[in-house]
Formats: structure tokens, C-alpha cells, sequence
């Protein structure tokens, strides 16, 4: 039985509460946030701290704040030697305090408080200074996922790039859609199963081989009608950027 305390109230905080307060490896010790009522619709409220000094002993730490807290966080906890890790996809280990064992635990996923989520096919991204700590964050990973990685700093850095486009920057591109059918008084509900369906090709085939549509076929006369078609600006210079790509290939431009 692993005894864990997480640091931190936000989504991703929020769905590491639940899953792990449903596993029967892991004991949730407690759960610091600076305001007990962000967290009292998930834990009994004698869990929840506010204060640093308030803190128990554990076996595993888990900082999940955001980015730029991090290092600040990590240097005020009152303890030494005790491993302490991150959530964060593109923060290095290094900017955890010296002063006691690091770690990384980086579930690659999309959070949203009001989504609920099966924590089972999340992918998590594991680091640690040695083989010891890995296999405590290993068997707390594996308690509620059945996709655990050990994943580098660097390389974690590549993934969480990666993931801006394929998530961030594709939901983006859905936002875009929609305008586009709002404007013109076309219900945005027409799109999604095509969404789904592109979604669920990359399942069996390798992006490069899903790729459709008139930038693949190199169809100069709709791409062309689509640019005089589209009057804003930035939707227009994405347009002409993403087709440049496709048609070399995702190659340098």
C-alpha cells in the first residue's frame, strides 16, 4: 500500500483525487489546497490542509499545480528526502528542490472538472532519479492506468509539443469550424461525425496514410475557391500555412 498526499486543487488534481481515492494500492493521506472547499465534494474535509506544515508523512508526493508554481511549491514543503514529483509535461525534473527525491508523474491527457474521465487508457509518463522511487511511482501509476511509460524530460518535452497540436491546436481548428458554420447558419452538429471518424482512423493507419481532402490531392481550383471564400483574415493565412504543410509532406517549409 502506497501512502500518497497531492498537492494542488486544479483539474488535474481533481481527477488524480478520484482515481486514486478508487484504487486499493494507494492510500490518499491528504490533499493540501490553499482553499478546503475546492476540494470538500471529494475528500472528508480532516484530508484536506491548508497549511504546509500540516502535512503527513507519505510515501509519494504529488505537486500538480501549474507550471509556474511549481519550483515555489516544491521549496516550501517542511520535509527532506521524501519523494516529491510533478505532473507537468514540459517542466524538467530539475526544477523540483534538491532537498528531496524527485520525480515526474505525467498523466498525457486533457482535463476538464466537469468531464468525467477513465483513468484506466490514460497514458502516464513516468521519471525518477533512480530505480527505486520509479518503482514506487510505477506501482502507483499502475494502480489506476494500464498504459505507464518511462519517459525522459526531454523526451516528455517532444510528447507535450506534440500534444499541443494534436489536442490544443486541433480543438482549436473545431472552433474555427464552428464560426464558419455560425456564420453561414449551418448547424456545426453536421461536422462531428465526420470529426469522430477522423479521430478514429488514426486507430489503424499512420496520419501521413489518413490524410484526405484538396491539399493531398493537390486540387488547385477548390483550394483556390476556398481561399476567395473565406473573408477573415487569420482564418485564411491558416488555411494557406496548413495546406503548404500537407502538400510537403509535415517537411520543413
Amino acid at each position: 500500500m502506497i501512502r500518497l498526499t497531492i498537492i494542488g486543487s486544479g483539474n488535474v488534481a481533481q481527477h488524480l483525487i478520484k482515481a486514486f481515492s478508487a484504487s486499493s494500492f494507494v492510500e490518499m493521506v491528504q490533499v493540501f489546497s490553499r482553499k478546503k472547499e475546492a476540494l470538500s465534494h471529494l475528500l472528508d474535509s480532516e484530508k484536506i490542509v491548508t497549511e504546509f506544515s500540516a502535512l503527513k508523512k507519505a510515501d509519494l508526493y504529488i505537486i500538480s499545480v501549474s507550471d509556474n508554481a511549481i519550483a515555489e511549491v516544491s521549496s516550501q514543503l517542511p520535509f527532506e528526502n521524501q519523494l516529491v514529483v510533478h505532473t507537468s509535461g514540459t517542466t524538467s525534473i530539475d526544477i523540483l528542490d534538491s532537498k528531496n527525491k524527485k520525480g515526474v508523474f505525467y498523466p498525457l491527457q486533457t482535463f476538464s472538472k466537469a468531464k468525467e474521465i477513465d483513468f484506466s487508457i490514460i497514458p502516464i509518463c513516468l521519471e525518477a532519479e533512480n530505480q527505486n522511487d520509479y518503482t514506487i511511482l510505477e506501482t502507483a501509476a499502475k494502480s489506476i492506468s494500464n498504459a505507464v511509460f518511462a519517459i525522459s524530460s526531454d523526451q516528455r518535452k517532444a510528447l507535450h509539443v506534440a500534444a499541443v497540436f494534436v489536442n490544443n491546436f486541433t480543438n482549436h481548428l473545431y472552433q474555427i469550424g464552428q464560426e464558419i458554420c455560425e456564420e453561414h447558419q449551418v448547424p456545426f452538429e453536421v461536422l462531428k461525425p465526420l470529426i469522430q471518424e477522423t479521430a478514429e482512423k488514426i486507430k489503424t493507419l499512420d496520419p501521413i496514410d489518413a490524410q484526405t481532402g484538396p491539399a493531398k490531392r493537390h486540387d488547385s481550383v477548390t483550394i483556390d475557391a476556398h481561399l476567395e471564400y473565406i473573408t477573415n483574415e487569420n482564418q485564411k493565412n491558416i488555411y494557406k500555412i496548413l495546406t503548404q504543410s500537407i502538400q510537403h509532406n509535415g517537411k520543413k517549409l
